[in-house]
């Protein structure tokens, strides 16, 4: 006797982003990325298939991060001191997309110019055909006296800019909208301050297809049920069909794994949590997929073996048959 499953048909879809432009596209990419397209949840691959996989990014800096455990300083080396040998070797462990961080200083302690953040962007973009976020250092004025002129050098190059928040999205969408780029909006967990956010850049004139979500999320013990259900909660709006919930989501549990106490320690503190560089890959890792399973589109990591493991994992999830 055989069994029918009950299958969902939504009547929403998530929007379809592409990140990166070709030199055929007014852009000096080798490859683009494109995300979301979805048309129901995370692999239920016997209601709807995959249009693209989830992607993974890797995180660098513009200089040596010194907040950074020393299990990652140690297993990237030297590249932490030359963001375009960092570029190429994110490249080489498997990345699709870079993720560009500025900081307020730069590799001489000295504050962060517009001179220093085009250069930099520029000497990433020659050193990898990936396409590329890039990310201020959080702070409003700074954010727009460097973002702004990043877009103004790198027109048609379809970066994504960020981050924009309420307090600054403006700026922000205005330089993207005039150079042809796409913004990344970051909200505190809160699907109704997501949503919010994504009306007031798109009442700017900004598209859809060039608005990305970081709704932000926990790691692993440390709140990430709770970014887990508002990803949920945004990917079942959109397909009921809110089109302000409609946009591909980025988040970065790289950030949020290897700040916890048990990636960050040593050895022995205490004994029974085991290897400590292992550890914290476990928890970079499991985090990850946690957060793919719940609608990730994207998600930033920054050790290049749990890259390994999280493709494995994508690859595995996207090989089930539909029914």
């Amino acid at each position: 006797m055989s069994i029918e499953i009950p299958k969902d048909k939504w009547p929403g879809a998530v929007q379809t982003v592409t990140l990166g432009a070709t030199a055929e596209q007014g852009g000096t990419r080798t490859k683009v990325v494109t995300i979301g397209g979805e048309q129901t949840l995370p692999f239920m691959h016997f209601e709807s298939e995959t249009p693209n996989r989830p992607v993974i990014a890797m995180e660098m800096s513009s200089s040596r991060p010194g907040g950074w455990s020393q299990v990652l300083q140690d297993t990237w080396g030297d590249v932490l001191d030359d963001p375009a040998k960092w570029a190429q070797a994110c490249e080489q462990a498997g990345a699709e997309l870079i993720v560009l961080m500025f900081g307020l200083t730069d590799a001489d302690d000295n504050p962060i110019t517009p001179d220093f953040a085009v250069q930099t962007v520029k000497a990433v973009l020659e050193a990898t055909g990936l396409p590329l976020v890039v990310l201020g250092p959080g702070q409003v004025d700074i954010d727009n006296a460097i973002l702004v002129p990043i877009a103004d050098a790198t027109k048609g190059e379809r970066l994504v800019l960020g981050l924009c928040e309420e307090g600054n999205y403006r700026t922000i969408v205005a330089a993207a909208m005039a150079n042809d780029h796409l913004v990344l909006g970051r909200t505190p967990m809160d699907v109704n301050l997501a949503k919010q956010l994504n009306i007031l850049m798109t009442d700017m004139g900004l598209p859809r297809d060039r608005i990305i979500m970081d709704p932000t999320t926990g790691a692993l013990g440390y709140g990430i049920e709770y970014g887990y259900s508002v990803m949920e909660r945004l990917r079942l709006a959109a397909l009921q069909g809110d089109a302000m919930t409609q946009l591909p989501l980025m988040v970065n549990p790289g950030f949020e794994s290897w700040k916890t106490k048990e990636s960050k320690v040593g050895e022995g503190v205490p004994d029974a949590w085991g290897d400590w560089a292992e550890r914290g890959v476990h928890w970079e890792t499991v985090t990850a997929v946690s957060l793919i399973e719940a609608g990730a589109d994207v998600v930033v990591l920054r050790h290049p073996d749990s890259l390994t493991r999280v493709k494995e994992s994508i690859d595995e999830l996207m090989a089930a048959e539909p029914v």
